[in-house]
């Protein structure tokens, strides 16, 4: 029974993602939505897993477009015209992963209730064979990296600073180097060949992963780093000294600048948002897909997550990490990231886990909710977990999706008051624990 995440399906590549199943997800899509473009990131196995989805389509009836190597945000832009658009990707996973997005014409991901329908049809397998003379047509094009580029350097304005690049070795690399030297910076260009072993380093920008950036920098005396994802969804950056600035900080930077009539956020994320914007905060589950939802039934003009996806809605409804590289570099152009990093205040923050027994999982489900109701908070939701907020703080329960372990954050204004919000909240835990 194939289940589809908030980013798709991903898995081991020719282990828990096969041709079969792209195939498979190739004909469903293809009776439901029709005409499918398709495109990949570099990783080895996303030609095999490409050509098979691709495949299910033209079984069906459907039209098939090959995109070839794209970005996410790429194809995104790209599906206008089509039925809807797949995107073969493990994004930040190693490069033993693989996985299939789906992506609507107006550059939204599916919706969970899209997915669902997606995974009767896959239960069901309620598709019909084309005829011999009806199976779909193949057509191929090249021209989606170029439109992006060309739009995103619409959307903003020239900036000469120098910056170094680092597109590990994955998808943007058609793309970002390209936009920021048009927009007339000096580029220096980092892991910058498209290759599905990611030779350079794990395709996930963590300031663990991103030690040559960190040391390219300062040595070059450039004035920012860049960094992406293996498919270009995510971005974070290095300032001018070498040191890392994660996608939280890069959140609020860009809310402050952006958010006018409303800001989405996933429930994770920090209260600095409430504390430094004056606009309506909305949370969501954690997921683009769902900050992206909500970005539209609430007409708010910005929204991401802390992990480095930022969605700006005037120009695309898909996390771009290229645009958003394109408007920090705006931004760092008229001062260092260090002056505006100063403006946003930074609260601390206390993360752990606690493991329970896999087979307790709906026990602990069951528990959790009265257990946590003894701490009295001033208010608790359930969007995604459990969000109990204080006067002064504020903490996060959620089961982790991927392993038998409960996830607690605890975020205060001082860093005493975090770690007596996490402590009192993860006694509750470990009560409702079997």
């Amino acid at each position: 029974m194939v289940r589809f995440g908030s980013s798709g399906i991903r898995g081991l590549a020719n282990v828990d993602v096969i041709p079969e199943l792209a195939l498979d997800v190739g004909r469903a899509i293809g009776a439901l939505y029709g005409d499918v473009v398709v495109g990949r990131d570099p990783r080895l196995s996303g030609r095999m897993l490409s050509y098979a989805l691709q495949a299910g389509v033209l079984a069906v009836g459907g039209g098939a477009c090959d995109a070839g190597i794209t970005s996410t945000p790429t194809l995104a832009r790209g599906v206008g015209g089509y039925g809807c658009g797949a995107v073969i990707t493990a994004s930040h996973n190693p490069g033993e992963y693989n996985g299939i997005k789906l992506w609507n014409p107006d550059g939204m991901a599916f919706s969970t209730e899209q997915q669902e329908e997606v995974e009767r049809s896959l239960d069901a397998r309620d598709w019909k064979a084309a005829r011999w003379d009806e199976t779909g047509r193949h057509t191929e094009r090249a021209d989606l990296p170029g439109r992006h580029r060309e739009a995103i350097l619409r959307a903003v304005g020239s900036a000469e600073v120098h910056v170094v690049v680092d597109c590990g070795c994955g998808a943007t690399a058609n793309v970002t180097p390209y936009v920021l030297r048009e927009m007339g910076c000096k580029v220096t260009a980092l892991n910058a060949q498209m290759d599905g072993h990611f030779p350079g380093r794990e395709p996930e920008p963590t300031e663990a992963n991103l030690a040559a950036l960190r040391t390219a920098v300062p040595a070059l005396g450039a004035d920012l780093g860049i960094a992406h994802d293996g498919d270009g969804d995510r971005m974070v950056a290095v300032d001018e000294k070498g040191a890392f600035v994660g996608g939280d900080k890069l959140l609020a930077l860009f809310a402050k600048q952006r958010a006018r009539r409303g800001l989405v956020v996933p429930v994770d994320a920090s209260m600095a948002f409430d504390d430094a914007l004056d606009v309506p905060v909305y949370r969501t589950r954690v997921g683009d897909v769902y900050v992206a939802q909500e970005i539209k039934r609430r007409g708010a003009d910005f929204g991401g997550e802390p992990s480095g996806t930022f969605i700006f809605p005037s120009e695309t409804m898909c996390p771009d990490g290229p645009l958003a590289a394109a408007i920090l570099v705006s931004l760092v152009k008229e001062r260092p990231m260090k002056q505006w990093l100063a403006e946003i205040p930074a609260y601390p923050i206390v993360r752990s886990s606690i493991p329970f027994e896999a087979a307790a999982r709906t026990a602990v489900l069951g528990s959790m909710g009265p257990a946590l109701a003894t701490l009295h908070a001033d208010e608790v939701t359930t969007v995604d977990g459990w969000r109990l907020a204080f006067s002064d703080g504020w903490a996060l329960v959620r089961l982790s999706g991927t392993e038998p372990r409960v996830r607690v954050t605890a975020e205060a204004r001082e860093v005493a008051r975090a770690k007596e919000i996490h402590d009192r909240v993860s006694e509750a835990v470990r009560r409702a624990l079997p």
